[in-house]
Order: C-alpha cells, then sequence, then structure tokens
C-alpha cells in the first residue's frame, strides 16, 4: 500500500510494516536485483551514459552483480562521475528507517545503542519513515585536508562533556562513510586523501566496523563504496596504499569516445547552448577535440576533457549569440566565423608538452583547420563548387564576420543566377532549412574552398573576413 500524497509506501510503524510483507535487502541485494530486472526488460540501466556501452558498463555491470566495492580509473572529463552518480537510480525507490535514527537503520535491524534501545522499549509501535533513493548516495571530493573524522568519526566532546564515558560508543559523532549506511558513498580523486586517512578505511571496506580514538565499534554497515581516480596517481606516484587498492573488488577503466558520433552525442547532450549550433559546427568541435587529445605536443597523461569540446560549443553558441543582439538579427545561429573565439578560451584547458611554450595558440589553429577540413570533405565533397569560385573570381567578395547577418551574407554571393544552385545543394546536404542555417552552410562550403586554396581569405582586427 502507498501513500498517495507522498509516494512512498503508507506503513508508519515496525507493525505495520510487517504486515505489509516488506522484506529487507543489502544495498548491494537491491543493486543486483533491480540491475537485473532492467536487463530482463530491456530498460537502460546507465540514462545519459554515452560511448561506454560494449566497454566500461558490461564490467561495471558484472561488479555490481558480484557485489563489488569499485574504483573507476580514468583521465579527466571521461565521465566517471557521471557514471557512479547513476548507481542511485539501482537503488530501491523508497527504503524505511527508524524515526530519528542517526544512521537510517532498518527497522528490522538497528544497529547503534540508541537505536537498539528504541526498537526493544516500542516493538511493534517503533515508527518508521521513508528515505527515498536520491538521498541514500553521498560524495565526497578528496582533498588533502580530509581528517579521519570527515570520513569515519571521531569522538563528540560535547558528549564527553555532558557527561558520558569517553570509551561509550555514543559519545561518538559519524562520519560520512557510517552515515552512508544502506546506501552508496562515492568519494571522488581517491589518490588525494593521505595516506594516514587512507588507512582508516581498510577496516570499512573489509570488516565494516569502524575504530576510532583507540577503541573499535562494531557496526554492520550496509555500504557500496565506490571511487574514481586518475589512472597515474593510482599507478605511478603511489598514492592509493597498497592494502586499499586490494579492498576494492573490481578495478574499472574509462576512457574518450571511441567513436566519432559518440562525442558528438556527448557534447549535444551536455552542452547548455544559447543559440542554434548546426550540428556540422559540433562536429568540428568533436573532431577538433579528438585532434588535441592524439597532438604529439600535448601532455597525454593529463587528457582532454570531454569539458573542452562542451566549452567550445557554449561560446560557439554565446558568439552567435551575441552577434544576434548587436545586429538584432532575428535568430541566432552559429557559423563558422564564431570558431575563432574558441582558441582562446579553451587554451588553458589543455597541457602542453615542456617546449612547446609560445606554439599553443599555432598548434590549436592548425588542428581546428584541420577538424574544418575533414568535415568539408564529409557532408561537402561531390558538389560542384566550380560555379562559386568563378563567382568569386569576378565579382565582390563575400564578406562575413562577428556583426555581419545571415541575411548580409546570403545578399553578398555574387552572381546568384548561377551561385544560387550551388548554395541550394549545400544548404541541402548539410539539411539547412531557415536563413541562419544556409549562412551558416555557406560559410562552411567558403571556409572548405579557402582550405583546399581554391579561393583567398583575408581577415582583419575588427572581426571582418572576405572570402574572394
Amino acid at each position: 500500500m502507498t501513500s498517495a500524497s507522498t509516494g512512498h509506501p503508507s506503513a508508519r510503524t515496525l507493525g505495520e510494516l510487517r504486515a505489509s510483507g516488506h522484506v529487507q535487502r543489502s544495498v548491494k541485494d537491491e543493486i543486483r536485483n533491480n540491475l537485473l530486472t532492467k536487463l530482463r526488460a530491456g530498460d537502460d540501466p546507465w540514462p545519459g551514459i554515452v560511448g561506454f556501452e560494449s566497454t566500461v558498463v558490461p564490467q561495471l555491470e558484472r561488479a555490481l552483480l558480484a557485489g563489488h566495492d569499485v574504483v573507476m580509473l580514468g583521465e579527466r572529463g571521461q565521465g566517471k562521475t557521471r557514471l557512479l552518480r547513476t548507481l542511485a537510480g539501482l537503488m530501491d525507490e523508497w527504503t524505511p528507517v527508524i524515526e530519528g535514527s542517526e544512521l537510517d537503520e532498518h527497522p528490522y535491524e538497528p544497529i547503534t545503542p540508541a537505536a537498539i534501545r528504541k526498537a526493544a522499549n516500542l516493538g511493534d509501535d517503533l515508527p518508521i519513515e521513508w528515505r527515498h533513493r536520491s538521498e541514500r548516495y553521498s560524495e565526497k571530493l578528496a582533498t588533502p585536508d580530509t581528517s579521519v573524522g570527515d570520513l569515519v568519526g571521531d569522538v563528540d566532546p560535547m558528549k564527553v562533556a555532558a557527561g558520558r564515558n569517553l570509551g561509550d560508543p555514543e559519545t561518538i559523532h559519524f562520519g560520512l562513510i557510517p552515515r552512508a549506511h544502506r546506501g552508496i558513498v562515492a568519494i571522488n580523486e581517491l589518490p588525494d586523501l593521505a595516506e594516514r586517512i587512507q588507512v582508516s578505511m581498510l577496516n570499512v571496506m573489509e570488516e565494516r566496523d569502524i575504530q576510532i580514538r583507540g577503541y573499535s565499534l562494531r557496526l554492520p554497515l550496509d555500504v557500496l563504496l565506490v571511487a574514481s581516480a586518475n589512472p597515474e596517481d593510482y599507478t605511478n606516484r603511489g598514492r592509493i596504499i597498497t592494502p586499499l587498492k586490494d579492498r576494492f573488488g573490481a578495478e574499472i577503466r574509462t576512457h574518450y569516445p571511441l567513436e566519432l558520433d559518440d562525442e558528438i552525442a556527448v557534447i549535444e547532450q551536455e552542452a547548455d547552448l544559447v543559440a542554434t549550433v548546426p550540428t556540422f559546427i559540433v562536429e568540428i568541435l568533436a573532431r577538433f577535440t579528438r585532434y588535441v587529445r592524439d597532438h604529439p605536443s600535448i601532455d597525454q597523461r593529463s587528457g582532454v576533457s570531454a569539458r573542452f569540446a562542451i566549452a567550445g560549443a557554449e561560446t560557439v553558441g554565446a558568439a552567435a549569440l551575441h552577434r544576434a543582439t548587436i545586429t538584432g538579427e532575428e535568430s541566432a545561429v552559429a557559423r563558422v566565423v564564431d570558431l575563432t573565439s574558441i582558441i582562446e578560451v579553451l587554451r588553458g584547458k589543455v597541457e602542453f608538452e615542456s617546449g612547446e611554450e609560445g606554439r599553443e595558440t599555432e598548434i590549436l589553429e592548425h588542428l581546428l583547420r584541420k577538424a574544418t577540413a575533414d568535415t568539408v570533405r564529409a557532408h561537402l565533397g561531390g558538389i560542384d563548387m566550380a560555379p562559386l569560385v568563378t563567382a568569386l573570381e569576378s565579382g565582390e567578395p563575400v564578406v562575413t564576420g562577428d556583426r555581419v547577418t545571415a541575411s548580409e551574407l546570403l545578399k553578398s554571393i555574387p552572381s546568384p543566377d548561377t551561385t544560387t544552385p550551388v548554395v541550394d545543394a549545400v544548404a541541402e546536404r548539410l539539411d539547412a532549412a531557415d536563413g541562419g542555417e544556409r549562412a551558416s552552410a555557406l560559410e562552411l562550403a567558403l571556409e572548405g574552398l579557402f582550405l583546399a586554396r581554391r579561393i583567398s581569405k583575408e581577415a582583419d582586427d575588427h572581426g571582418v573576413t572576405m572570402y574572394g
């Protein structure tokens, strides 16, 4: 029976919970059973995760079915944290807890002295409340100043001052991991924890008890512990102590998108765009990102985050909105000319090898041109551009820039009788419908002709570019 107002089951006492037939399950059993249910039904257990379908996801699913704690290894911006956060969706939507209990204990199994006394005194009248699965996922960014008290717990001086014995378990202020009892706790960038802090996690992971200030408190903690780490920290600098590495049941390596389509899908999914950014512009950014990752001048150990391309798409969209606002253009649509704005924005997101000082902008501009040329070949190959080239040779140049509207750009094409069929073919190939998208498609064609050295291009310091 479910409460209509809250969505959770309506049982309010231990007796009502027993009468409803509720069965207690550990958090790992919950995840295992719910994952199997989704897989049998053909549902996607990993919404929003792109590019890991045949590599990372099968490994993670096997680890969860085995009931293992998991550490995810990968360079920055590979989606480790995003993947870990989806684990919350595999827990039961609602779970009962003892009302007011410090560690959200199950009514069938109180574990702290206060909850045990309360359950013994009240019996079936023990009041319960319900926790949503979103409240059972805890996350901690490991920082060098993290203490044992933050993760495991410490003696609460206020409780000692109130007259309790120092050895009394009820003097403990519990840390993040015990408070994640019956849930998931994720620790990001685990190697950044000091080694003595990592030692404090050993008993929690293996024996599921906690040791604080010289005495041990046996707590049958029900926790799935997951963590993320950079493989360089993990393997080279030795920042994760060996006993802790040994206690993780599964070590899973993540990666950047292997296919171009996956790279594009990530950008389109994650970027918060303030203007229309045509798919071919997104594709240029995706190809650009992949070239940057593979370039020998880039520090491969630090990687090139997916945020690199996402920030690029958002910057291009902002440039289009800026132009539309200044010029009064009806719709804001990104064009190739807007790509010039991303180099300075993205340069700080890339770590270059030593010896490349002063060449950063030159390298990125070269790779952006290469990505643009590849996109032109992929989409506009086979279109006869000769009439457009001839018109540019004999007529006025086509002027574009960050203050040139789409309509002005389209009107500046020379010899419209012969060039309009070319523009129509380009627009059709790129699915460009309205004027803004047609102008963007035309600009891609012009840039392609320039990169193929069939026309010239001149840009001044005022954001004006001329093709002719």
